[in-house]
């Protein structure tokens, strides 16, 4: 697992999103199917890569709580033409950790990165969103689908 330090520039989103518990991963799939048909109804697009993004807040311990809310969404230029239905978001700058995940299991990722990176970087998670980017190398289903999780750290 190849994990890289950058900064993000804040980044303006349009989607939808669900509020969902982790257990409850059957509401990605429909949430997915609901936002995919209308994407080509946001008129300021940056780029045609979808975003997952979860938002959430963190425990007293610094791990995310189970109850968050998961978005499909895109980037966008601006927040001024949001399609009925749909919401704007402002992921805030910051520090990031970049790791490209391979396969479906994203689970066996975020994992990783909690039990054996985090522990020993002198990092901690911070309350800002987790996305995905999903690009060209992203085949949904597949086991060699490729897609770059970020997820948001603080120095401790």
């Amino acid at each position: 697992m190849t994990i890289q330090i950058v900064q993000v520039s804040e980044m303006l989103v349009v989607g939808i999103s669900v509020n969902m518990q982790r257990h409850e991963t059957h509401k990605i799939k429909t949430l997915w199917q609901q936002f995919s048909p209308r994407k080509g109804e946001i008129t300021n697009l940056v780029n045609n890569r979808s975003i997952a993004m979860q938002t959430f807040t963190l425990d007293e311990k610094g791990v995310p709580n189970n109850n968050f809310n998961m978005w499909a969404c895109v980037e966008v230029s601006n927040l001024a033409d949001v399609p009925s239905d749909m919401k704007g978001f402002t992921i805030p700058k910051g520090e990031y950790i970049k790791i490209l995940h391979k396969g479906m299991d994203a689970s066996k990722t975020y994992q990783r990165i909690m039990t054996e990176w985090l522990p020993n970087s002198g990092y901690a998670i911070d309350d800002r969103p987790h996305f995905q980017i999903m690009g060209d190398k992203y085949k949904n289903g597949s086991p060699d689908s490729e897609e770059d999780f970020y997820v948001p750290i603080i120095k401790t």
